[in-house]
């Protein structure tokens, strides 16, 4: 495999793991305002994941250092299929939306509907 065709087949994959990501974190506040809190707890621990894998490797992506090795190229988008302001501010942008995401899911969570059991052990809604 040429150093060409190695550095397009990482610059797939981190593609399709960023569009993943972005998806979970654009989808966190969506689920949540639709009740759907356990989802937006398993997209939530898909996001942190991420963050531990990135903050073991000092703040980058371990796909940037393996494509690194096959280019001299360092723009912000080397690595990876994405428009070069979207590549710059990156983690700005989505650590933004991740953090209101998380807002939203928490204000939903607090909001939510209170349950009660009826004496006859069936849930019951405690606000209309």
């Amino acid at each position: 495999m040429s150093a060409d065709q190695a550095l397009t087949l990482i610059k797939v994959a981190h593609t399709a793991i960023w569009a993943v990501m972005a998806t979970a974190i654009v989808m966190i506040p969506i689920v949540a305002i639709r009740g759907q809190f356990r989802l937006a707890g398993w997209l939530t621990a898909l996001v942190v994941a991420e963050c531990a894998v990135l903050a073991l490797n000092g703040g980058r992506c371990p796909l940037t250092d393996l494509a690194a090795r096959f280019t001299t190229d360092r723009a912000a988008n080397f690595d990876i299929y994405l428009p070069h302001w979207l590549a710059a501010h990156n983690k700005a942008i989505f650590g933004g939306l991740f953090v209101v995401g998380e807002l939203v899911w928490l204000w939903r969570w607090v909001a939510r509907p209170k349950k009660a059991e009826s004496a006859d052990g069936n849930s019951i809604s405690l606000r209309g």
